[in-house]
């Protein structure tokens, strides 16, 4: 394919794209195909000849989307949105284009200088500490990440790091062996799990801690477990709070955790992997009270901030705690530039060595969309939950689980476990609007998430019809 046919087939892409997006309503939101189907529908081997552009956009429709599950779709609910939009889409197209890889500043300079100033852009949007800014002289910064998975387990390595050093200068001749064995971290037990698998790979005790009744993690129980394992001879250095739970949107009490925190010189990360985008808005900064006391905190732009995956926006108070974690200096990656703290390797700061230009994304978003129209969909979105949640109470045949803070609504059939799986198994066989589940004190609960960009009113009118229409077909049958 040379420039001229590129010209043309792109530009049909474009118009595929366009059209996907557009139509996507249409589609059936989640796929009906079984595991296995797609093997059969294309040959076993490469082909060794070239095939024409036109040929393979065919098996596009005929291979590929028939086993989509429509995340964009205004019909799906499930998990919590991944952010598009047509300027995302272009900056990833741009991305792609200059194909660099960089892991440090000569390795493409603008990647790794447009990354270092959009962070702070972001972060002055949810109005973060300055502390927690790059700026020209501060001693923090922010980095993407692919997703708040990698944060978490990046904040982990390097508050590993920094408790070894610590102990061992406290405790000479201590074996880094010795010492990991005695380190444990806690979360919440409604952190996501990728918190519980961080600490497998970081090779540390990651003890869950009780919530209260409103799902949230409280200073009393947390200062009591580790008051009772210090007396064990562990050494306490890790907690992942998080901000807006995957179960349920709980906030857990920064307010309180993070004075325990410094107090304990633990390490506070804080994963607010999908509500971060909400604090942007004056009316839901409040949530991030307390982000003053963490030591490093994230969430993504891909969920909900209209950047499509991955960009998952990870800001350090101190980045000399995270390079030190990381640094290793080969001759071949060595600089002229590298001592002159004007300039950041960004493959100090994760744990791939290479990395794309993701900063373009938000650069084009930023200025394509600007805050207000940022602020504006994310307040449709809490608008829309808002409105499935008075669907919910206003029948009596149905409970709200959770307090609806944002754009996710937990609710279930009044009744038993056994009665709301059978309502989830009969909505995900219909296809026509997608949900998962999750459990609240035992309970089987049904997650209602505004997800698609272009989810309006009427399709969650229509998706609460369909929900209720089943849900009046299940309850005849159990009186029959």
């Amino acid at each position: 394919m040379n420039a001229e046919e590129f010209r043309r087939k792109g530009k049909e892409m474009v118009d595929y794209v366009a059209d996907y997006l557009e139509n996507i309503e249409q589609r059936p939101v989640y796929p009906d195909v079984e595991p296995g189907y797609l093997r059969h529908l294309i040959p076993t081997e490469a082909p060794e000849d070239p095939e024409s552009f036109d040929d393979l956009l065919k098996d596009v429709d005929r291979v590929i989307m028939p086993g989509v599950t429509h995340w964009h779709s205004p019909y799906f609910y499930a998990y919590f949105p991944t952010g598009n939009s047509y300027p995302s889409l272009l900056a990833d197209m741009l991305s792609g284009a200059i194909g660099c890889v960089g892991f440090t500043w000569p390795a493409s300079p603008a990647c790794t200088e447009l990354e270092t100033v959009m962070l702070d852009w972001l972060g002055k949007m949810l109005k973060l500490p300055d502390c927690f800014l790059a700026g020209t002289h501060g001693l923090g910064g922010g980095v993407i990440q692919s997703t708040a998975s990698e944060a978490t387990l990046v904040a982990l390595l390097a508050a590993r790091c920094k408790a070894i050093r610590q102990a061992q200068a406290t405790n000479h001749g201590l074996l880094e062996s010795e010492i990991c064995s005695k380190l444990v971290a806690y979360t919440s037990e409604q952190a996501h799990s990728s918190v519980e698998r961080a600490g497998l790979i970081g090779g540390v005790i990651m003890k869950k801690v009780p919530t209260d009744n409103n799902y949230s993690l409280s200073g009393m129980l947390l200062k009591k477990m580790i008051e009772e394992d210090k007396a064990a001879g562990l050494i306490p250095f890790y907690l992942c709070a998080t901000l807006g739970t995957t179960s349920c949107c709980s906030f857990d009490n920064l307010m309180e955790l993070g004075p325990i925190c410094n107090e304990e010189n633990m390490w506070m990360h804080v994963d607010a992997a999908y509500a971060g985008s909400a604090f942007i808005c004056p009316e839901y900064r409040p949530l991030l009270n307390g982000i003053e006391f963490a030591d490093s905190f994230n969430f993504n732009p891909h969920k909900w901030l209209l950047v499509n995956f991955d960009c998952s926006a990870m800001w350090v108070k101190k980045r000399a705690d995270l390079i030190g974690a990381f640094k290793i200096e080969p001759t071949y990656l060595k600089h002229d530039n590298q001592e002159s703290g004007l300039v950041t390797d960004y493959r100090h700061w994760q744990i791939p060595l290479g990395r794309r230009f993701r900063s373009l994304k938000l650069w084009f978003v930023f200025r394509l969309f600007g805050i207000k129209q940022l602020q504006a969909h994310i307040r449709k979105h809490i608008a829309l939950a808002k409105e499935f949640e008075s669907l919910v109470r206003a029948d009596k045949r149905f409970e709200i689980c959770a307090e609806v803070v944002l754009g996710l609504v937990c609710f279930r059939i009044k009744g038993s476990n056994e009665l709301n799986q059978t309502l989830l198994k009969r909505i995900t066989k219909d296809r026509q609007i997608h949900l998962v589940p999750c459990q609240l004190s035992g309970r089987f609960v049904l997650r209602f998430c505004i997800c698609a960009h272009g989810t309006e009113s009427l399709h969650v009118q229509k998706a609460w019809q369909h929900i209720t229409q089943l849900t009046f077909e299940l309850l005849q049958e159990h009186i029959n």
